[in-house]
Order: structure tokens, then C-alpha cells, then sequence
């Protein structure tokens, strides 16, 4: 909802614009209210996508080349809001440093990265970068700068799928890039979510990891576990 005018305020409260104004203020450095160039202030919204990454990779996947639909636009449909993805950004780059550890390679190796923006009615929900060897990728839908559902997943398809995978949870403040990508530039203080996870073939050797970056207004991740007894 839309706030009053600062004037509009004052009058219906009796307080002066002064006091109201640094109300307001406080209110957007808090992020409860949020600040739009040329329309006003409004109230900030909270209606997390309910986020299980969890329910991926376990073999029972939702893919579907037809529809072009996967585990995470099925997950997305399952809780009614409409998913959508942006056209990967492909490019074969020196592995970082970071990226280089989690794929088991030396810094600098060449690998093959897709980077994606996703969408949640509209709203940029994550980033989901992926990189790759280019050993995997190489010769495979991978390389293509388009949306592609393969089913079981384009890595089994292709004759590389992952046995294991390893998550890690970082929660920290988005960089510049981040912020820009997910427009975050109206929400100062929102923390992100950088959710790693690294898939093993058979031999142990990483054959992906992919980063996402979640906004903390936009997702609730959810992890169900089976305990054996």
C-alpha cells in the first residue's frame, strides 16, 4: 500500500511534517517501508517463495521438455505463482578462485558458467549461476544460451550424473553486482542467502557446482530430511 503525503499525515496525527518525515525515514532504513523514484513511499510487501532444494536431484524429478518445466518452475507452479527464467548467460571463463576449490581445479582452469535470473511473479526471486568443466559441458545443451529441460536433468541426459551432492549456506550482504541483477537498489540492508551446492559423479569428481544468490524477503528455504532408524 501506498503511504500519505508527509503533509497528509501530519494533518490527520496533528504531529508536525518534521517528526513525520524522520518517521518515514526510520521506517526505510528498517526496510518496512520502501521508496520508488516518482511514485512515492510504500509499504514493503513480504511474500516468500517457499524454497525446498531439498526436493531436487533425487531422481523423482519433474522435468518436462514440452512444457519446458523443471523441479524449481514445478516447485514455483505447486504454491500458485507464476516462474519464469532468464535466457542463461553462457561463456567459457578462468575458474575464480572460489569456484576453482568447489570443482576440485586449479585456479584459472577454464569452465563453462550459465548464469540465469530468476523470476517469481515478475519479481527477480534469485540468481542461479552454474559452472561447469569444460570437459562435461562441452558438445551439450549446456552450451547454449537458451532455457533447456532435459529429462532426469540435462546432466544425467548427457551422460554425467551427479551421485552425491554437498551444500553450503552462507548468509551475507549482496555485492554490487548482486544488487543491480536482483534490484535490490530500493532495499538497503536486505541480506542474501548464498546457497552453494557442488554435484559428484560416480568417481567423486565434481561435475557442477552452482551458486544461488536468495534474497531474505523473497524465499523461506525449507529443508525435509529422512531420518533412518
Amino acid at each position: 500500500d501506498k503511504l500519505p503525503s508527509t503533509k497528509q499525515i501530519a494533518a490527520e496525527f496533528g504531529a508536525s511534517e518534521l517528526v513525520v518525515y524522520r518517521a518515514i525515514t526510520q521506517l526505510k532504513e528498517s526496510g518496512h517501508v520502501v521508496a520508488r523514484q516518482g511514485a512515492g513511499a510504500f509499504v514493503r510487501v513480504y511474500n516468500p517463495l517457499l524454497w525446498n532444494p531439498g526436493e531436487y536431484e533425487r531422481g523423482e524429478r519433474s522435468d518436462d521438455p514440452v512444457t519446458n518445466t523443471d523441479d524449481w518452475k514445478a516447485q514455483v507452479r505447486a504454491q500458485g505463482r507464476k516462474p519464469e527464467q532468464g535466457t542463461p548467460q553462457v561463456s567459457t571463463e578462468p575458474a575464480p578462485k572460489n569456484i576453482a576449490n568447489w570443482l576440485n581445479l586449479e585456479p584459472g582452469t577454464p569452465v563453462v558458467a550459465r548464469r540465469r535470473l530468476r523470476l517469481v511473479d515478475g519479481e527477480p526471486c534469485q540468481l542461479a549461476d552454474s559452472w561447469f568443466p569444460v570437459s562435461i559441458a562441452e558438445g551439450t545443451p549446456l552450451m547454449e544460451e537458451r532455457d533447456v529441460t532435459m529429462k532426469g536433468g540435462i546432466l544425467a541426459a548427457t551422460g554425467n550424473p551427479q551421485h552425491r551432492i554437498r551444500d553450503e549456506l552462507d548468509i551475507r550482504m549482496p555485492t554490487s553486482t548482486e544488487i543491480e541483477r536482483l534490484d535490490l537498489q530500493n532495499l538497503p540492508g536486505t541480506p542474501v542467502c548464498q546457497h552453494v551446492r557442488i554435484g559428484y559423479g560416480a568417481d567423486g569428481v565434481p561435475v557442477r557446482v552452482m551458486v544461488t544468490i536468495a534474497p531474505g524477503d523473497r524465499n523461506r528455504i525449507i529443508y525435509e530430511l529422512e531420518i533412518n532408524r
